[in-house]
């Protein structure tokens, strides 16, 4: 049957009809599109999933044992109010990455609705929260501290379930996986803080101890802002290349990416301070209430962590694109070499 210009094989009844998979016909060229693909996979899912639980669950123990190991009711107080920064940046990590190996597993299955994998995400969430909740209801010593931490921090794994539900998978995963590296250097540069104390001139006057406390806090910043960059950069480039095994034709990740996955960090450093400032409020208020140095210390605190956050935030972000923009380059090159000066 001979088609006449602007018919459509569509309408044409002996014609068959190509399924989902073909993708449609640009109407203006007549070159076959490829529909929208489900969101990529994110690379060891379950594995990470199992360290962010493990990570809690290292906290959760080592805070028990601080504040079982105090002498008073008010040193309890005192320490609980310290280490619950610490307990819910592990339970927004620890949801968001069992919510990510469930989310990879409905992309696995070829599952991609929007609202199914939010609400699954954050059922996830939910579950880790539940969990965590009752077992700090059962190991905790039963006392004013208790509940604020079990609710807090089942609250955390819950935002950090839903924040998993977003579609882009591997952005996600790269997020998971720099926070996890972030929340271990921490812990690891505790040990070289009293060093640089001292070599920033912490051992002389009160003014000079001030000073050298800010330099300290601010090279933990800038290293744990690198750390995140260089970290989330590298996942991203992970994901990318198991997907190119799959589809070689599938597109490059944009800039906004790696962006996200560079400062997600950060952005969960002050997620976590806005959980810390509403669901631990009493704590916080019950600490600061014992002397006027444990008020000052308080403020000092959250100031610091903020800070903090801010810092790798933008060190993260920055680091990702920097380093996401140096593999441009031979690629750009690359293009110019092949380009035909004829088409000039």
């Amino acid at each position: 049957m001979t088609q006449q210009p602007g018919s459509s094989t569509a309408a044409d009844p002996d014609q068959p009809v190509d399924g989902p998979s073909t993708g449609e016909t640009a109407p203006s060229t007549g070159e076959t599109v490829a529909p929208a693909g489900p969101p990529g996979l994110a690379p060891a899912a379950v594995v990470l999933a199992l360290v962010a639980l493990g990570w809690l669950a290292a906290m959760l123990w080592s805070t028990r044992a601080a504040i079982t190991s105090a002498q008073a009711g008010v040193t309890a107080v005192s320490l609980s109010a310290y280490a619950l920064p610490g307990v819910i940046s592990a339970a927004l990590v620890a949801g968001g990455g069992v919510a990510l190996a469930v989310t990879n597993l409905l992309a696995r299955r070829g599952v991609d609705r929007a609202t199914l994998r939010f609400v699954t995400a954050t059922g996830a969430g939910l579950l880790v929260g539940l969990l965590t909740a009752v077992s700090i209801n059962l190991f905790y010593a039963d006392n004013a501290t208790t509940n604020v931490i079990a609710g807090t921090t089942a609250a955390a794994a819950v935002v950090g379930g839903a924040l998993a539900g977003a579609r882009h998978t591997p952005a996600v995963g790269a997020v998971v996986t720099a926070a996890l590296a972030v929340l271990v250097f921490v812990v690891a540069f505790s040990r070289v803080r009293d060093p640089l104390f001292g070599l920033y001139g912490g051992d002389g006057t009160q003014e000079a101890m001030v000073d050298a406390a800010r330099w300290v806090s601010r090279t933990e910043s800038l290293l744990v802002g690198l750390v995140a960059g260089v970290v989330a950069f590298g996942y991203l480039r992970l994901a990318r290349r198991r997907t190119l095994r799959r589809d070689p034709d599938a597109p490059a990740e944009r800039w906004p990416a790696y962006l996200v996955a560079g400062a997600g960090p950060g952005l969960l450093l002050l997620l976590t301070e806005v959980i810390l400032r509403i669901g631990g409020r009493s704590l916080l208020d019950l600490a600061a209430a014992l002397s006027e140095a444990d008020a000052v210390a308080q403020t000092t605190l959250g100031t610091s962590r903020i800070d903090n956050g801010i810092w790798v935030l933008f060190v993260g972000a920055l680091t990702a694109l920097i380093a996401f923009g140096r593999t441009l380059g031979p690629a750009r090159a690359d293009d110019e070499d092949d380009a035909d000066p004829a088409d000039d």
